[in-house]
């Protein structure tokens, strides 16, 4: 039966600022750099860098997030999430070179790291009677937040600076503590009136392990394995796409808008996706269609770049699908919130950990061969290992089966 909304809108309005905010400091820097590269003294070894630096960054703050969860809970988790974001995109922008721009980008992007994790079991302890639906926009407003931001960069730094453009997205991550303020109020409210205590774990029964161990649990590592493969892809195309597209005749503004076009359709299948797939007795067949998705869009793009180009970006970023399926597994794949923060955190920091090394080796290759047929084929490998992710994560079991 679902629970009233009244006494959890806060903490909804919480989640869903976080979720619009999570990209904003990591895709923001790419924009600007034809402005603030210079001034910072970038070159191409850190601007290499900096692509490897988000999904770096995530996997390492993301695998030790859990262990601030047991430690701290999941609110003062994420008190720490916004503390460290903010402070990191404000402080950057007054950086006088590189290298301590890079050092305040990775405190920036440690605070979303953790934010990554410490989300799905928030859904989990405040709605878990409306897991699939609060999942299918929070992942959309992941999607939105990573659309509009370097959107915006540009026309925000012509109007003001780069510096100013860079770190008015921290007000969007500070904004997120106001409901979650308001909800721990609310919290203490109730508890003060019924002498009951919200609790952490709604999920929680006395069968629950007290110590759960990812390591041993193969739907730990399926998880782990697919979100690899499913974000070395993304990250491939957020880096290198314009760049080949340019190669191949397109103007810079072209192969921009063709990214922006690649990132603005993650948004119907992040809002469909969550709600359509936990209704599927086999996940593993919705994620072969999204694969398939996924070798028609790169096969496209590689064979024939200059004609159907629009079409191949259209199936490459309908493929993106499988990422609200990563997000969506860490919910459906755990039966506590504890479950769900361990899952989280494992997966994504194994998965980012794969995944970061994915569009530098695609660089290296290409200046190693020449062209970008090698290149290409490791797009191949990258939907290889996400299958093999797919059928672990298919069966109908959970983390907490195994301790």
């Amino acid at each position: 039966m679902k629970q009233p909304l009244a006494g959890r809108i806060a903490a909804l309005v919480g989640i869903f600022m976080l979720a619009l905010a999570l990209r904003a400091a990591a895709l923001v820097v790419a924009p600007l750099l034809p402005e603030a590269g210079p001034a910072l003294g970038f070159n191409s070894a850190s601007t290499g860098l900096l692509a490897m630096l988000a999904p770096g960054t995530f996997a390492v703050f993301g695998f030790f997030a859990p262990a601030l969860i047991k430690r701290l809970g999941l609110e003062r988790a994420l008190a720490v999430s916004i503390t460290l974001a903010v402070v990191g995109q404000v402080l950057r922008v007054f950086m006088p070179n590189v290298w301590s721009f890079l050092a305040l980008s990775i405190v920036a992007l440690a605070g979303y790291g953790i934010g990554n994790v410490v989300l799905p079991p928030l859904i989990k302890k405040y709605y878990p009677d409306r897991l699939a639906l609060v999942t299918a926009i929070y992942v959309t407003l992941i999607s939105i937040g990573t659309a509009v931001s370097p959107l915006f960069a540009v026309p925000i730094a012509q109007a003001t600076n780069w510096q100013f453009s860079m770190a008015i997205w921290a007000l969007l991550s500070l904004v997120v503590a106001v409901p979650w303020a308001i909800q721990l109020v609310q919290d203490r409210r109730v508890e003060r009136l019924t002498g009951k205590k919200r609790p952490d774990d709604p999920f929680a029964t006395s069968a629950t392990p007290a110590k759960i161990n990812p390591f041993r649990s193969p739907v730990a590592w399926g998880l782990a394995i697919f979100l690899a493969g499913n974000s070395a892809q993304t990250y491939v195309y957020f880096t290198w796409i314009p760049l080949y597209l340019v190669e191949h005749g397109f103007t810079p503004g072209e192969a921009g808008t063709a990214l922006a076009y690649f990132a603005i359709l993650a948004l119907p299948v992040s809002l469909l996706v969550p709600l359509w797939l936990p209704k599927l007795k086999k996940p593993f067949n919705a994620i072969l269609l999204f694969t398939v998705l996924w070798i028609v869009g790169h096969a496209g793009m590689y064979f024939s770049p200059e004609n159907g180009t629009w079409l191949w970006i259209t199936f490459s970023g309908l493929g993106q699908a499988t990422f609200a399926t990563a997000l969506l597994m860490i919910n459906l794949r755990s039966r506590t919130t504890r479950g769900a923060s361990v899952l989280g955190g494992f997966s994504q920091g194994l998965g980012y950990a794969g995944a970061c090394a994915a569009p530098f080796l695609f660089g290296i290759i290409h200046d190693a061969t020449g062209g970008w047929g090698a290149s290409f084929a490791t797009l191949g490998v990258c939907v290889v290992v996400m299958l093999v992710g797919a059928t672990m994560i298919s069966p109908k079991r959970y983390i907490e089966d195994v301790s």
